[in-house]
């Protein structure tokens, strides 16, 4: 598929499934390749026929919108982001948490793909923090709507290009090399809880002291499904609570019961007293 045809294509059928054509741009010619062998397998030759199809096929359009899914991620992706929940982040929620009388801090991942994002979070606490704070867990959850992007993770083997952001010392210290690559150690797994959810419809239970929901909704997802998984999302997490979003995104003009706590980073903070969003209907 050409951009000749696929750009129309995915123009038109993106609003469709509440996604945006921007954040498609760079992952356009991934999501042709997906879209070309769905089109082999049903025998389809032209985009036409397969927006033929569509029209015909309610059950397809399920099939194009998983095909739509690309997860790019990697270790300590966005550096500078990383370290501020480090020296910054995590330590005060730290001192929160004691403050209560708690003894976990709780840590979701929205759109983890193959793991990297709350793993990444497990290496920082253990190798950095864990000793400082030595009365407090940390438990993460971590939650994708692909099944493959889970079974990846909960296998915790990565290429080395996974791991060539981590700070220095970080990889021989929580990775063991084999044949499948670099193995994450079993001592960095267990914090973690992955879970095969969609954003747009459930969750785990409880609420949380942190959340990251990067380079996902406020990427891909159109204006009006934003606010509604933002709603969701303002729910889940405690009074006080961090959110952080992907570096290049914003959260949806009009939000409400959130401050910048480092803007340049997308970090932001839960007000004391939740404000309520208007829901989407």
């Amino acid at each position: 598929m050409k951009d000749s045809e696929g750009i129309p294509f995915l123009q038109w059928c993106l609003p469709r499934l509440h996604l945006r054509w921007p954040g498609f741009r760079k992952v356009r010619r991934q999501v042709y390749r997906r879209i070309d062998r769905r089109m082999k397998e049903l025998g389809i030759k032209t985009v036409p026929e397969y927006q033929s199809y569509l029209a015909t096929h309610s059950a397809e359009w399920l099939e194009l919108e998983k095909l739509c899914w690309i997860s790019i991620s990697r270790f300590y992706r966005d550096k500078r982001v990383f370290e501020c929940l480090e020296r910054n982040v995590l330590p005060h929620l730290a001192r929160r948490t004691l403050e209560e009388q708690e003894h976990t801090i709780r840590c979701l991942c929205i759109g983890c793909a193959a793991g990297e994002e709350p793993f990444t979070l497990a290496i920082l606490w253990n190798l950095v923090l864990s000793s400082q704070y030595p009365t407090l867990g940390l438990r993460i959850f971590a939650t994708d709507a692909d099944p493959h992007a889970i079974e990846r993770a909960q296998r915790a083997c990565y290429p080395a290009s996974s791991l060539k952001d981590l700070p220095d010392g970080w990889r021989d210290k929580a990775f063991s090399q084999s044949q499948e690559g670099f193995c994450l150690k079993e001592e960095f797994r267990v914090p973690v809880t992955f879970q095969e959810e969609d954003v747009r419809s459930t969750g785990p239970e409880g609420r949380f002291h942190l959340i990251l929901c990067r380079y996902l909704v406020f990427t891909y997802f159109d204006e009006e499904m934003q606010l509604k998984t933002l709603n969701a999302i303002m729910n889940r997490l405690l009074p006080g609570g961090a959110l952080v979003i992907g570096k290049t995104e914003s959260l949806p003009e009009g939000t409400l019961g959130v401050e910048a706590w480092r803007e340049e980073l997308k970090i932001f903070r839960k007000g004391e007293e939740r404000a309520v969003l208007d829901p989407i209907a």
